[in-house]
């Protein structure tokens, strides 16, 4: 997958740029070729004769080589590869991307590059925590930039938590989803993600505790697999993925009519909770609290059925999944929903607060269909995205994934 393509990879200032020399030798093996950039602070890490030794080409460090930039070396640099791969990606280089600064040979190389970027954060946990670096991740991430990792575990500094570098197999993973089209190339699919706001007055609303997770992780699956994919969240915590068309709403009922705006569709995923209730009689002013005076009394009224909505409309994809979140009898609330719905399959999970699992990092789901019911074990939510997402370019293409 990799053979003939040209990584420029950008090697940081950390204790982590050891697992740069593994990348090179990881990349190279596929028949990569790796065009090296050191920092000078990742000169404090690794020797410049070590990078170019493993990468067989001459290492980059100087933005006013006079040679090299009487060609214009950094632009021909930036334009040159395939993927542009920043590893480790410190603090300080987010910084320098997220605010656009073009100080030094790494920073204006991934200011002048037309490539995508790929980036593998690594610093001590408070760092990686800090409201700043979370604030950058959150504006690169919008901008486009891939990101893999940072793990969690020990660190050299003797903490705990995330902020490890990703291991090079899993970066050299990374860089392999990031140059392939994909089984889904060519495909659009829609997924919903994220809970609904149904508002009580101004201020005040009904919601539920989904964080968005899921949704995001298996819009993000689709993506790297190919997909075209829109995006509709509500106001989830979990940032949506980089690469996809994302479509903020508040409502159940602006989530069908954004869902609506999306057909035609290979695929509809609907990952959302939302609310099945909305309350009728919503106050256009702040509800007060008057000494003296009865509670307010809230009235319901049944918000619209999107899963249904889509799976019977005239456009329907070929494909339309559904989710159930459910806290008993859950194959059985899931089966008697797929039929009930319309749609082609149910993903069934637990949400009873003793599983963790409603805002949680792990999911344990049941794939509905037709025909059968497949119990899967509990695991992380990008690995179930993954499952999911390979399963549904296996359904649209015929060709196992």
């Amino acid at each position: 997958m990799l053979a003939g393509k040209r990584i420029l990879l950008i090697i940081g200032g950390g204790i982590a740029a050891y697992k740069a020399l593994e990348l090179i030798r990881l990349l190279k093996g596929v028949g990569a070729s790796v065009s090296p950039v050191l920092t000078r602070a990742g000169a404090e890490f690794v020797t410049p004769l070590s990078v170019a030794a493993l990468a067989g080409e001459p290492l980059h460090q100087d933005l006013f080589d006079l040679t090299a930039e009487a060609e214009m070396g950094h632009i021909q640099l930036s334009r040159a590869a395939d993927l542009v791969v920043v590893a480790p990606a410190t603090a300080d280089l987010m910084a320098k991307m997220a605010g656009g600064q073009a100080n030094d040979l790494a920073s204006t190389l991934l200011m002048a590059t037309d490539k995508r970027v790929l980036i593998a954060p690594a610093m001590n946990v408070r760092m990686w925590e800090h409201p700043a670096t979370q604030r950058n991740l959150r504006s690169l991430l919008a901008d486009g930039i891939l990101s893999v990792g940072p793990d969690h575990g020990d660190m050299a500094c003797g903490e705990h938590g995330p902020g490890r570098m990703a291991e090079p197999r899993a970066i050299l993973a990374a860089i392999q989803t990031a140059l392939s089209d994909g089984p889904l190339k060519g495909k659009h699919v829609l997924v919903t993600s994220g809970p609904t706001h149904e508002p009580i007055d101004p201020v005040r609303y009904i919601a539920n505790r989904s964080s968005g997770q899921q949704g995001t992780a298996l819009a993000a699956a689709l993506r790297d697999l190919g997909a075209r994919v829109t995006f509709v969240t509500g106001p989830a915590t979990t940032p949506p993925p980089p690469g996809v068309t994302v479509v903020k709403i508040e409502s159940a009922r602006e989530m069908l009519a954004a869902a609506l705006a999306a057909l035609p569709a290979d695929a509809a995923v609907f990952a959302a909770a939302v609310a099945d209730w909305r309350v009728k009689n919503e106050a256009g002013q702040k509800m007060k609290k008057q000494a003296g005076q009865p509670l307010p009394v809230l009235e319901f009224a049944e918000n619209p059925d999107i899963l249904a909505t889509i799976s019977r409309h005239a456009g329907r994809p070929p494909l339309v999944v559904g989710f159930a979140a459910e806290t008993e009898k859950v194959v059985e609330h899931a089966q008697a929903k797929r039929a009930r719905k319309g749609c082609d399959w149910i993903v069934a999970n637990d949400v009873s607060p003793a599983t963790g699992i409603m805002g949680g990092s792990e999911n344990a789901v049941h794939l509905i269909t037709a025909g059968s019911v497949e119990d899967w074990p509990r695991l992380p939510k990008d690995e179930v995205a993954r499952r999911l997402a390979a399963r549904i370019a296996t359904e649209l293409t015929g060709k196992p994934q």
